[in-house]
């Protein structure tokens, strides 16, 4: 029996949220949500992931410093970024250790990413 894939989604707006989380069960990706950095901090650091999936601004801090406050307990769980930010500032916040990034609102861009990161990281381990 194979696990279903839990990924923690990070998000300040709640339709948002709801919404992936419920477009991706549809793909059997069991998503646990947050809609702060410091919430999606925490249940990161409690949670058992398979990866990081999150925007790149949020009402307390930014994607980039999630990722980086990640990175510090936690360097292999793949992170994508999820944002309708710029083009320029989501390649920076891809310099803290996440493997790529997906422009809001590409539904299907994210499912693929969330499909190669995830399969790849299982293949390793």
């Amino acid at each position: 029996m194979q696990n279903i894939p839990r990924i923690l989604y990070v998000d300040d707006h709640e339709d948002t949220r709801f919404m992936i989380k419920f477009w991706l069960a549809q793909f059997n990706y069991e998503v646990e949500t947050a809609a702060s950095l410091a919430l999606g901090l925490t249940m990161a650091q409690k949670g058992s992931f398979d990866l990081f999936v999150f925007d790149s601004i949020f009402p307390d801090g930014t994607g980039a410093e999630l990722c980086k406050q990640i990175r510090a307990f936690d360097r292999l769980t793949p992170i994508i970024f999820y944002s309708g930010d710029t083009p320029e500032r989501l390649r920076s916040a891809v310099e803290c250790g996440a493997q790529g990034s997906v422009m809001k609102p590409e539904l299907d861009g994210l499912r693929k990413a969330i499909f190669r990161v995830i399969n790849s990281s299982r293949t390793v381990a």
